[in-house]
């Protein structure tokens, strides 16, 4: 397990009252697979909060599975989540929700803006 992953799954409770505004809940289970070898992140997802553990007692309510280096890249912003399913390089099954709020911990590719903020930077420079 790479140290990026360990701290990007460190980091998600501290993060979670930033990111998890939404009336969520739910268990996502993340497989990360490397050759024959599968590892298991369950992250507990409430509004405002996040939980990590690398067991659960009871079934997850949906399953992100990717591979590890794939899934270091999505950590890093090198790779984006959603791109990564459609291209079926990941497969996800269950609540779609939990995916989605996911997605709000992964940080942007390199160079990418806001275009909200592009549009004002624009009319500041327009008038």
């Amino acid at each position: 397990m790479s140290e990026a992953i360990e701290r990007f799954f460190a980091s998600l409770p501290a993060r979670a009252p930033a990111v998890l505004r939404s009336p969520i809940g739910g268990t996502l289970r993340i497989d990360l697979a490397d050759g024959n070898r599968t590892e298991h992140w369950y992250v507990t997802l409430a509004p405002g909060s996040a939980r990590v553990r690398r067991q659960e007692d009871r079934p997850p309510d949906a399953v992100l599975t990717v591979r590890t280096e794939l899934f270091e890249r999505l950590i890093t912003g090198r790779e984006a989540g959603l791109a990564v399913v459609l291209r079926n390089e990941a497969t996800f099954s269950g609540h779609v929700v939990l995916f989605l709020a996911l997605r709000r911990f992964l940080p942007d590719p390199p160079g990418v803006r806001d275009p909200r903020e592009t549009a004002r930077e624009h009319v500041r420079r327009s008038t």
